[in-house]
Parts: structure tokens; sequence; C-alpha cells
């Protein structure tokens, strides 16, 4: 005799489907894997939604849009540290690959990837302090303040990642679209960092528009530096900024 787990009630607002309509493979597998395993069905209650994930993970059918109540607290809760206030440690090899994996989710209209990533860790951040100071004219370089506060540009957070806008042109998607993907994904590369409770801080500063830096990052026709987003642990408390007034900045056509 079977016995009826009564599933913990859900708010509505949570209860649309995950994913797209199962077909009669899916539904074919699902059945098969309780067949033989029937003891799935008694020992947890059982939701619809968890179902569903269960039976896309059977199948290896992707699960998309999963829905994630705690990400608006994320979102909401969104704050840039600053790279002068920076410490170790910054994000694992595995995590900055999460971190970069989600970037690369972001809208992409014509599948272009119109961007890509450099990373600067260890050596290589002191290696960039010498490629700015190269970088500067002669005027800048008069001063040894000026030439200080470039070798440690970089040695403010333990990684840092530029993203680069790659556009291509006389193509049907407008340039100024693919420019905007490279924006998302300078963003959703910050929220990544953040929901690994990191802080991150997308600066572009005089050296993501010098030509000689773009050179010696080996940018190419069409390639722009749309940020250097560092990342790594905040030394000191986040504290909140002005936010705007929404009323000022909605209007309902």
């Amino acid at each position: 005799m079977l016995h009826h787990h009564k599933a913990s009630p859900r708010p509505h607002r949570f209860a649309r489907p995950v994913c797209a309509p199962f077909t009669w493979q899916v539904v074919s597998s699902c059945v098969a894997e309780f067949v033989r395993n029937p003891e799935i069905l008694f020992a947890h209650a059982w939701t619809g939604r968890e179902a569903a994930l269960w039976c896309r993970t059977m199948t290896n059918e992707p699960s998309l849009n999963r829905p994630s109540p705690s990400t608006i607290d994320l979102l909401l809760s969104r704050r840039s540290g600053s790279a002068k206030a920076m410490a170790a440690p910054g994000p694992s090899s595995s995590e900055l690959a999460l971190i970069l994996k989600a970037a690369a989710r972001v809208p992409d209209h014509g599948k272009l990837f119109p961007w890509r990533f450099i990373v600067f860790e260890g050596e290589a951040r002191a290696r960039m302090g010498d490629v700015l100071i190269n970088a500067l004219d002669d005027v800048e370089r008069a001063s040894p303040e000026r030439i200080e506060q470039e070798r440690n540009r970089f040695l403010r957070a333990p990684t840092v990642v530029a993203v680069i806008s790659k556009v291509r042109e006389m193509i049907a998607i407008p340039v100024w679209e693919q420019q905007l993907s490279a924006g998302a994904a300078c963003q959703t590369l910050l929220l990544a960092a953040h929901s690994l409770g990191y802080v991150g801080n997308w600066l572009t500063e005089w050296c993501a528009y010098r030509p000689a830096v773009k050179e010696a990052l080996g940018l190419s026709s069409g390639e722009r530096i749309a940020g250097f987003i560092y990342l790594g642990t905040s030394a000191q408390a986040l504290e909140e900024r002005v936010r705007p007034n929404m009323d000022l900045l909605v209007t309902k056509f």
C-alpha cells in the first residue's frame, strides 16, 4: 500500500514550472528508475518541483532558470568593495573558473561571445605594474610617487580580471548590443564573486584607455577594455551608499 506524503506548503509564486515540458522519453526514464528503485518514492516527501529536478538530473537534461529566492537578497544587498581596501584571500582556481563561467552566461544577441577575459594573479600583477609604468608619458614618469602608484596598482587585490569587449562590425548585430553584452559580463562576474563571499570592484581608470596598455595586453582591432574587475576580501566593513529614488526613475507607458 502506498503511503502518501504531504508536502510542505510552498508560496504560489514559486510554483512555476522549472523547465520545459517533459517528453515521453523523460517520463519513461523516470518511471523505469522508480520501478528499479522503489525506495526512492518513500525516502522523501516529494514536491512537484523536486521530482521535476530529479528527473532532469537522471536524464541529463538541463534545468534552466532554477528558482533561487535567496538570489534577490544578494541583488538587493550587492555592494562593491574598494580595490584600495582589499586583501587576501581571493577566489581559488576552481572558484574563479565558476565565476568566469557564470560571467559567460549573459545575454548575447547572435551568440557572438563578444568578450573575453584576461586573469592577473600572483607575479602577473607585478608584471602588469611594469606595463603601466612603461605606458606613462614623460611628464607622468617624472613623479616618483606616480611610479610607485602604478607599480602597485594591480597588487591592490589578489585577483584582477580584465573583461575585453570585442565587437564585430558590418554584421546584423549592432555594435552597441555587443558592447552591452560585455558590460553584462562585468556585472555578472561581480555578482558571481559576491555570491561566493568575495568583494569586487569594477574599474577602468586611465590604463584602460592607453594605447600602450592595450598593445601590451594583445588587444586586436575592435577590442576595448570594458573593465578591470578587482576581486578579493574586504579589509574593512562595507558601507551602504546613496541609492536612487525609484519613483523618479520608473514610469509606465
